[in-house]
This record gives C-alpha cells, sequence and structure tokens, in this order.
C-alpha cells in the first residue's frame, strides 16, 4: 500500500493570471511529464450563473469561462487559473516542471514552490462527500459549496479503501 503522504507537492504561480487557452496549452504540457498524480486548479471562481444581487440566476457571461480540451476530455473552465497544485510520485519531477514553466512562461515570469498544498488525509468535508473510505485520489479536493465533482483526465490512481 501506497502513502498518501510520501509524494511531493509543488505550487506553480504565475505572476498573471491564465487565460483559457494559455491554461489548456499548459496543462497538455504538464500532462506530459510522466509522474505527475493530481493537479489542482486554484483561481477566481467563474460562475455559470449570477450567484446573489438583481440578476441573480441569470447566465453569466465571461469570455474566459470555456470548454477547453484537454487528454481528449472536454472541461469546463470554472476558475480563472491564478495557481495551479501539482502531486508528484518523487521529487524529480518537480525539477522536470521548473523547466517547462520556464520554457512556457516567456511573457511573465512565475515561481514554482515546494511544499504541502494540498490535504493529504480524510476531512470532516471528505467524509460528509465521499464517505468513511474515500478514494485517495478524491482527498483535499472536496470543495463543501461545490455541487459538481472534480474533473479526472485520467483514471484516478488509487482504488477505495486504500487509506
Amino acid at each position: 500500500m501506497t502513502d498518501v503522504l510520501e509524494f511531493p507537492q509543488c505550487r506553480i504561480v504565475p505572476m498573471r493570471l491564465l487565460g483559457a487557452d494559455t491554461t489548456r496549452r499548459l496543462l497538455d504540457r504538464l500532462a506530459t511529464i510522466h509522474g505527475v498524480r493530481r493537479i489542482l486548479l486554484n483561481g477566481q471562481n467563474l460562475p455559470s450563473t449570477v450567484p446573489y444581487g438583481p440578476s441573480r440566476g441569470l447566465a453569466t457571461v465571461h469570455p474566459q469561462r470555456k470548454k477547453i480540451r484537454v487528454l481528449g476530455t472536454e472541461v469546463d473552465l470554472r476558475v480563472q487559473v491564478g495557481s495551479l497544485v501539482l502531486e508528484v510520485e518523487d521529487r524529480s519531477v518537480i525539477d522536470e516542471v521548473r523547466s517547462l514553466c520556464g520554457d512556457f512562461f516567456t511573457d511573465f515570469s512565475c515561481s514554482v514552490q515546494e511544499g504541502r498544498f494540498m490535504k493529504t488525509r480524510p476531512s470532516l468535508s471528505d467524509y460528509a462527500r465521499y464517505g468513511p473510505l474515500p478514494d485517495p485520489a478524491m482527498i483535499g479536493l472536496s470543495d463543501p459549496k461545490q455541487k459538481e465533482d472534480p474533473v479526472f483526465l485520467t483514471e484516478p490512481t488509487g482504488c477505495r479503501g486504500d487509506l
């Protein structure tokens, strides 16, 4: 059994918010790196409907809320990406990510930080959403307010009961 705590994590923080096309190109390149287990996109929420105010419930028109295609999977981009958190197999993958970011971000800079950015143990939110034996690939991805499940570009590597 592989312990979830063993996997290193890194965070890519571009100096600007990424547009939908830039996010798609970056995810396509990150997906080619062998050893990337999970990618979590963080950023400004782009709701499909106006959440409050006099226009509540009406469709939101935002130029960056698009469907993008990554690894043949169509993904509804629900955030304007401000940072990406990656969980990788080992530390050598982080060096590959740094190299890729150095080549990819030519117009503006970005930083790649190592540390803990995703939860590695089930929280109360994970328990409430996925039950007492959550899939290890789902830990740390639950948002209590989100109605939709996370998007997986490939099949999750863990299986129920591995914790």
